[in-house]
């Protein structure tokens, strides 16, 4: 059923987007306050070492894929190198944290409508999500399409602000005035990994696929693209404003901005809401598409139906109730962003040992070690800090 009816139509454009669209979202217009009120200009040690470790858990993830054949879905993955018992766990821990980053985004998506005075901000939230599981409902290409133009919509915006901002950077505020400590440091890796995960729903909808081989290309583009707009944007802003009056700042983004035009605000909240539409979009895509293959390989018939436009309904449908609910028990977008980024993380460590266990070669262990102990390390000091 899921070989006949899935339409192969996501090419190297589309994959992209979908990664990017997943990873560049809300965090990136909260993050860099939060980050730099923590440490300062040290905070882009911060973005460098998530960036590193998000490169190492996306090297394995890619070599996982290979090792299959490019035709596997991430239950496979997990159950070929752990048994189906601990492959199930990290599947369900894995659907969840995409449910809750769904959640997440629709409170960011929330909070910056608030900017414009608008109310009711739970019920359009909500219609957000009905939306565009809607939009999916009718057929990959209608999401793909929608999601590489809101891709470009958010991405060329950031990198213009980003550039206008550097002929106002002044190296005194790129001078760290507060100490760098373990605690300090921990803290701001763990808030910062949340703009960086999402890179992987490029590599799940595979039997979306024109050619499935373009997935290692796909990934190192979206791991490029995300770490260069992220370091750029980060250098920009701490250098322009200084570390202080970012922290201070709910909209950090506008209000460096400010610099370059009077009517920042509205803009920069404007192209804040078209990221979150992107990264909310492709977080169903992959929830959906993840939550279908699972069902087949575990014979859940009522989960397994696709729809004549070759759309998973059932798990559309139940991936979108189940985020909606999560916003009647919390619409608070950091406890959201928290609680996603550590139930991302135990999957993540996983593609790391499994990749340890299954690719030769001393370097690429190395590199699966190296993703591994960042991950695994970040879960651990989590519950110390």
């Amino acid at each position: 059923m899921k070989e006949e009816g899935y339409i192969k139509t996501l090419g190297l454009p589309e994959l992209v987007s979908l990664g990017v669209g997943g990873t560049i979202g809300s965090g990136i217009f909260v993050v860099p306050g939060l980050a730099a009120g923590i440490l300062g200009p040290y905070s882009l040690l911060a973005w460098i070492i998530v960036a590193l470790s998000a490169s190492c858990v996306l090297l394995s993830l890619t070599w996982l894929l290979q090792k299959n054949g490019f035709r596997d879905s991430f239950f496979t993955l997990f159950s070929d190198v752990f048994g189906e018992r601990i492959g199930t766990v990290l599947i369900l821990l894995y659907l969840l944290s995409g449910i809750l980053g769904i959640g997440t985004i629709a409170a960011g998506i929330g909070q910056y409508l608030s900017f414009f005075g608008i109310e009711e901000i739970l019920v359009i939230e909500l219609f957000i999500i009905a939306l565009f599981c809607g939009m999916n409902l009718i057929g990959i290409t209608l999401s793909g399409m929608t999601e590489n133009l809101l891709t470009a919509l958010k991405v060329i915006p950031l990198v213009v602000i980003a550039l206008l901002l550097l002929p106002s950077v002044e190296l005194e505020n790129l001078t760290p005035l507060v100490p760098l400590t373990a605690t300090g440091l921990v803290t701001t890796v763990l808030i910062v990994y949340w703009p960086f995960t999402g890179f992987e729903i490029s590599t799940i909808p595979v039997d979306e696929m024109k050619n499935p081989r373009i997935v290692p290309y796909a990934l190192a583009i979206v791991m490029l693209v995300v770490s260069a707009v992220y370091l750029l944007l980060n250098i920009a802003l701490i250098g322009s404003v200084g570390s202080a009056v970012l922290a201070a700042s709910p909209a950090p983004i506008a209000t460096a901005a400010a610099l370059i035009f009077s009517r920042s605000g509205s803009i920069v909240a404007v192209i804040g809401i078209i990221a979150m539409l992107s990264a909310l979009n492709a977080y169903l895509v992959g929830g959906s598409r993840l939550l279908h293959s699972t069902a087949v390989a575990w014979h859940v018939s009522s989960l397994t139906s696709l729809n004549p436009r070759g759309a998973p309904m059932t798990p559309l449908l139940l991936i979108a109730l189940l985020s909606a609910g999560i916003l009647f028990l919390s619409n608070n977008f950091e406890a959201l962003a928290v609680l996603s980024v550590l139930t991302t993380l135990v999957p993540y460590l996983f593609f790391c040992i499994g990749a340890y266990h299954v690719v030769p070669g001393f370097s690429k262990r190395l590199i699966t070690i190296a993703g591994m102990a960042s991950c695994g390390g970040l879960l651990l000091l989590s519950f110390l800090f």
